[in-house]
């Protein structure tokens, strides 16, 4: 460990993460044991895997550091976001942009973990919203939900557009290909494809592919 002076805190103990796709980067600081008045700071390089995050706990705990702050890149922070969070961390997600353009950075400091854990303990983060995990389970239905009904009503358009290509004009007397009079399960029908206008039906498929 280092020790470095700095300016009155907002938080004692910090940890900054830096997140990748296979790894981040972790730096904490925390008050130096000669000298209170100064701080200690210290990097390490975990991977981003289940045993990565939980060998990161681990350290933090031997530092008794109980807050962490990280930046919002693409989907990355996630895994680490929410394990840290399981185990018991206060977890801050910063966005990139407000992390990028706070002023005070040395030019000489090339690591964007101890940049982090440097706002993080001055209060110049600000938290993204990040829903609980009922919520999240929640949206994460509700999403898949949605894009499974998008898919349905894109293959149904694209059945659609074949049959118009090859001059079958079914959807001009039909007013759903896809509902149960086309199907014949309605009650009491037989299945308008079956025995209804049989010139509708008429066409020529040849080599006609969907669009």
């Amino acid at each position: 460990m280092e020790e470095v002076t700095d300016e009155p805190l907002y938080r004692d103990r910090v940890c900054g993460i830096d997140i990748g796709k296979a790894g981040m980067v972790a730096t904490v600081r925390v008050p130096s044991e000669m000298n209170p008045a100064r701080r200690m700071a210290e990097t390490r390089a975990f991977a981003t895997t289940k045993r990565g995050v939980l060998a990161l706990a681990d350290w933090l705990r031997c530092w008794q550091v109980p807050a962490v702050a990280m930046e919002a890149t693409g989907d990355y922070w996630k895994g680490p976001f929410y394990r840290l969070e399981a185990e018991g961390f206060e977890c801050v997600l910063a966005d990139a942009r407000q992390i990028k353009n706070l002023p005070g950075r040395p030019k000489r400091d090339s690591s964007d973990s101890a940049w982090i854990a440097v706002c993080f303990e001055r209060g110049s983060i600000t938290s993204c919203f990040v829903p609980t995990g009922e919520f999240r389970l929640i949206r994460l239905h509700t999403r898949y939900r949605r894009d499974l009904t998008g898919d349905r009503t894109r293959d149904k358009n694209r059945v659609e557009k074949l049959l118009e290509s090859a001059a079958i004009k079914i959807s001009a007397v039909l007013a759903d290909v896809h509902g149960m009079t086309a199907a014949g399960t309605g009650p009491g029908r037989g299945g308008l494809l079956h025995r209804g206008p049989r010139r509708a039906a008429e066409g020529h498929a040849g080599a006609h592919r969907p669009g």
